[in-house]
């Protein structure tokens, strides 16, 4: 169906005409946009010294990105309900590609922090794409259709460290903003032939629709469930993968940079199973399906106290252990946040933007706590604190499952 708005044909396309290329190219975009939210972590050690700033500046390099994702979440996403989606997407691109490109020029530390919170800001677009992806599915099977876009989502979070060390390391950390630039230019260009219109049906002001956030966090005792468990999940997520690297760096591992960054790569192995979450949610087996995945982070964050623990001589021997903890864990959390994202998408079509700017905002929460408390647990009980305090956000999130009851 064509609807006209200002003199330009919109096209208001039903259910069910996504097909499998778009699927894939909602996956490529999440993926790529993603990076550079997560990137920073790795080159606050080559940014510091380039730009003269002192160990308290540094710190909030890793940050800047983030708070802007936070920021975007709650005040960008929810336009999604308002603004016609494919050309909001478009600016945003641009502006994230604007900003990277300055932060590749930044002269000081004070003008990176400023381009980075831009950056993560506009990098929001992500999850207005989810909802498009969500929108276009077939009846009964938005769960499939979002975890096939979230595993390329995961697959970007989880490469984005590793390719960001890789990068510097060859060419400078400059160079990494530089080809983010590129990337963003590349994907806007190829979006603004191939994602279609959608103009949601509410009408309302932008106003009103901040206003609507608080209104449908309270109405809405399924969004409230899901984004607890997420963040509960994704704080434990946040909370070993800040805390790893140190622990990789002693004994018996021995890893430099380079080795710790490829040891990143083998988490993204846990992203393979995300669509096969998304189907499990479409069969009605969310309940069970969740429970599963937070029992193996329990059992992910067992795994990884016993590789930590390890005395062996035979430095391999522990860290395929402590591989397969990092697989297992991020099981646990793609599988908790593609039901919970499929189980947030089927709740009110006209609120999608909305909703998914709180589900996503409140898991941010807990990855910031899990990020915070990595330094805590580390310099009072090492290792072993990092784990037990993991397991301990498995079985909170266990304990939501039981009291929220069937879905």
């Amino acid at each position: 169906m064509l609807d006209t708005k200002d003199g330009q044909l919109c096209e208001r396309l039903p259910a069910g005409t996504i097909t499998g290329p778009q699927t894939l190219l909602f996956a490529t975009s999440t993926g790529i946009i993603v990076t550079n939210l997560f990137a920073p972590q790795t080159l606050v050690g080559l940014i510091g010294p380039s730009l003269g700033a002192g160990a308290a500046s540094v710190g909030l390099v890793a940050m800047a990105t983030l708070l802007g994702y936070a920021a975007g979440l709650f005040f960008l996403v929810p336009m999604a309900d308002l603004a016609e989606n494919r050309a909001l997407i478009l600016r945003m691109l641009a502006a994230a590609a604007l900003a990277a490109g300055v932060a590749a020029f930044a002269p000081t530390i004070g003008s990176l922090l400023v381009v980075l919170f831009v950056l993560g800001a506009a990098c929001s677009a992500i999850q207005i794409l989810v909802p498009i992806a969500a929108s276009m599915a077939p009846p009964g099977e938005a769960g499939r259709v979002i975890g096939d876009v979230m595993s390329g989502l995961m697959i970007g979070i989880l490469l984005a460290r590793p390719l960001a060390s890789l990068i510097a390391d060859a060419w400078g950390w400059r160079a990494f903003y530089g080809l983010s630039a590129a990337a963003l230019v590349l994907l806007a260009g190829v979006l603004a032939f191939t994602l279609p219109r959608r103009r949601p049906e509410a009408k309302s002001t932008y106003g009103a629709l901040i206003v609507s956030l608080f209104g449908l966090l309270r109405d809405e005792p399924v969004l409230r469930r899901r984004a607890l468990t997420a963040a509960l999940v994704m704080a434990a997520f946040s909370l070993f993968w800040t805390a790893v690297a140190l622990r990789l760096a002693q004994p018996p591992f021995g890893l430099g940079q380079r080795g710790i960054a490829l040891f990143a790569l083998v988490g993204a192995g846990g992203a393979v199973v995300t669509p096969l979450f998304g189907r499990a949610g479409d069969q009605g087996w969310t309940r069970s399906a969740t429970i599963f995945c937070h029992l193996v982070l329990i059992g992910a964050m067992a795994l990884a106290t016993w590789a930590g623990a390890s005395q062996s001589e035979a430095s391999w021997q522990p860290l395929v252990l402590m591989g397969a903890s990092a697989v297992l864990l991020d099981i646990g959390v793609t599988g908790d946040q593609t039901l919970g994202r499929r189980a947030v998408n089927l709740l009110q079509p006209q609120a999608r933007g909305r909703l998914n700017g709180l589900f996503v905002g409140i898991f941010f929460i807990g990855g910031a706590i899990g990020s915070l408390l990595a330094g805590v647990a580390w310099s009072w009980g090492g290792w072993t604190c990092v784990c037990t305090i993991g397991a301990v956000f498995g079985a909170a999130a266990l304990l939501v499952d039981w009291i929220g009851g069937s879905e």
